[in-house]
């Protein structure tokens, strides 16, 4: 969505609706069947998903194991809370913190890579981080996991609000989740945001024009992990725990999944549709079977054959057909005044 004068709005159309949407939800999520623990857990995927999608989407690099930073979130905020100081603030800031370090020391091995070398470096470091996570029973609780994380009150010092319950706590990450959003929208549009696309169109021209594109990589790894640590921290806060399974090659699966079928390759929006789309599909096709990704991943693969630019491609499609069928008409007409003169 662009400004007739080419620039981006502050605000578009398209937030204010999904804040709006989400904002609405305690009104109307119960009288639908849902519950409003769902609201909360589609925004923290919506979260991670955009954060990722600033990766695939705008910056053209694959990464397959981005679980794996999702679930340092979870393990950081937990650790933190639990054996340095339980405070809101500085356990959601170092949790971001310690992801970002992370995803940059990654970064640092994999940003000289393309293509399916750079996707499979991704696979081995998330599975490195897996297996720490399994494995290093005294820190993270191996398979047990992390346990009694506490929802712990956002101070501020002349008031402070109790994050106990789930809509308090989905409020909370609503205030979060819109800022983040704010702040991702305009980095796409940003300086920055157009090297990216650059690099995404052609990484080599990128390079012989000036840019550095090994550091313009990094940071894109690097600002994606840690927009996945955050999400991680409050996925931590809304379980009140924090398991190695969220750090699997199927996790990060499934995020990707979830950008593709969006079409946050063609849109900014997509992983917005394409996590709600994924979610929604778990709980009420699993209502009915235990084989729901079976079903799901059938839709995937008829959206990845039919309609590669996912469900956010398939709409901008329908909204530009009466403008190219105006195109067509007009291209017709054309040669026939010609020949009337």
């Amino acid at each position: 969505m662009q400004l007739a004068s080419g620039r981006a709005p502050l605000i578009p159309l398209p937030m204010l609706a999904t804040l709006l949407v989400l904002l609405s939800t305690p009104l109307w999520v119960g009288r639908v069947g849902l519950y409003q623990y769902l609201a909360l857990e589609i925004m923290i995927w919506v979260l991670f998903a955009m954060g990722y999608n600033l990766l695939l989407g705008f910056t053209g690099l694959p990464s397959f194991g981005h679980g794996a930073f999702f679930g340092v979130g979870a393990y950081a905020f937990g650790l933190l809370q639990l054996k340095v100081w339980p405070n809101l603030w500085f356990d959601l800031a170092g949790a971001v913190l310690v992801t970002a370090v992370l995803g940059g020391i990654v970064a640092l091995f994999i940003s000289h890579r393309r293509g399916i070398y750079y996707a499979l470096l991704t696979i081995a470091f998330g599975q490195v981080f897996w297996f720490v996570a399994n494995k290093w029973h005294t820190v993270t609780g191996g398979e047990d996991g992390l346990l009694n994380i506490k929802r712990l009150p956002a101070d501020f010092g002349f008031v402070s609000f109790n994050l106990s319950g789930n809509n308090a706590l989905f409020f909370f990450c609503l205030a979060l989740f819109a800022l983040v959003l704010l702040g991702l929208w305009r980095l796409i549009h940003s300086p920055l945001g157009r090297i990216f696309s650059a690099i995404k169109q052609n990484e080599m021209r990128a390079a012989f024009v000036g840019y550095n594109v090994w550091l313009y990589k990094w940071l894109a790894f690097t600002i994606s992990t840690a927009v996945a640590g955050l999400a991680g921290a409050l996925f931590a806060m809304a379980q009140q725990s924090a398991y190695p399974n969220v750090m699997s090659l199927h996790n990060s699966g499934f995020v990707v999944m979830m950008v593709l079928i969006g079409g946050g390759l063609v849109s900014f929006w997509g992983p917005v549709i394409g996590a709600t789309f994924f979610i929604l599909a778990r709980d009420l096709l699993g209502a009915y079977t235990e084989t729901w990704l079976l079903w799901y991943g059938l839709i995937f693969m008829a959206m990845v054959l039919f309609k590669p630019e996912g469900i956010a491609g398939a709409w901008q499609a329908w909204k530009a057909r009466p403008r190219r069928n105006a195109l067509v008409n007009n291209s017709k007409a054309a040669p026939a005044a010609g020949g009337a003169l």
